[in-house]
């Protein structure tokens, strides 16, 4: 089973962090993003086609936002602005307006609302340069957020994913932290199949995202590659069950030829 397919295949289903992804959104530096975030636009060849209503709901509120100004008000509007492209899918536009808040709102709500922001753009980015860039911001707000709640381990899984290209073993050690002092935590439990995978340790694999159906049998990503890790160490039989599982937790026409994908493959 190559990476590519399983990449492709989880996305099929909606998920947005794996750091292979392609970006929804290319910006080179701060001032490309910018001039990014300054037009929302609908035009063919745009980075992603933004729905009119949220379009026009940007136009207006970036008519009001000033760039440098540093008052409250300001403030309030790059926040509706990160709502905003965070709905239209522009990520790496959410978060620049994410960290205009927080320079001034200086909270841990607006450190972890930036963080957050950073962290899917750095889910999207491919370049590894840009991936860098994001992974850097990513960590420069959530590690604010863990400093002032230790207990937030979301924000310590996802620091830990970003240091998965670069530092791998740094990140699964966090990542290990995490499930040690929580082992129900989804994310972390979902998160180690996937690497599991990737590193084609698909016993390891197994045991995480078995662990993962017990915590949350309704969980779909973590149903579906608990079936890819099973058909990748010979057990056909519970693969074949896995995948008739996912096809029964959601009818999704993308789901089902995904699941049917592989069932195919089984016969």
């Amino acid at each position: 089973m190559s990476k590519t397919r399983i990449i492709l295949v989880v996305v099929t289903i909606g998920l947005v962090w794996l750091i292979y992804l392609l970006p929804k959104v290319v910006v080179e530096n701060e001032s490309q993003l910018k001039e990014e975030a300054a037009v929302a636009t609908n035009a063919p060849g745009a980075h992603t086609e933004i729905p009119a209503d949220i379009a026009g709901a940007i136009r207006g509120v970036r008519g009001q936002f000033t760039d440098g100004a540093s008052n409250q008000k300001n403030a309030i509007f790059a926040d509706s602005l990160r709502k905003l492209y965070t709905e239209a899918g522009q990520f790496d536009s959410a978060a620049w307006f994410a960290a205009q808040a927080a320079t001034f709102f200086n909270t841990t709500e607006s450190f972890l609302n930036a963080g957050n922001s950073y962290y899917e753009a750095y889910s999207f980015a491919m370049e590894p340069e840009k991936q860098e860039q994001m992974a850097v911001k990513t960590r420069e707000y959530l590690e604010k957020v863990i400093a002032a709640d230790p207990k937030n381990l979301e924000a310590k899984s996802k620091v830990a994913l970003t240091y998965i290209s670069k530092s791998p073993m740094q990140g699964i050690t966090m990542l290990r932290e995490v499930l040690t002092e929580d082992p129900k935590n989804e994310f972390a439990l979902f998160n180690m199949g996937m690497l599991s995978i990737q590193s084609n340790q698909f016993d390891r694999a197994v045991d995480y995202l078995q662990r993962l159906a017990a915590v949350n049998p309704t969980h779909l990503q973590g149903q579906l590659l608990l079936g890819v890790a099973y058909m990748n160490t010979g057990d056909k039989v519970k693969a074949r069950e896995q995948f008739e599982k996912v096809k029964q937790l959601d009818k999704d026409p993308a789901v089902q030829a995904t699941a049917d994908s592989y069932l195919k493959d089984l016969k």
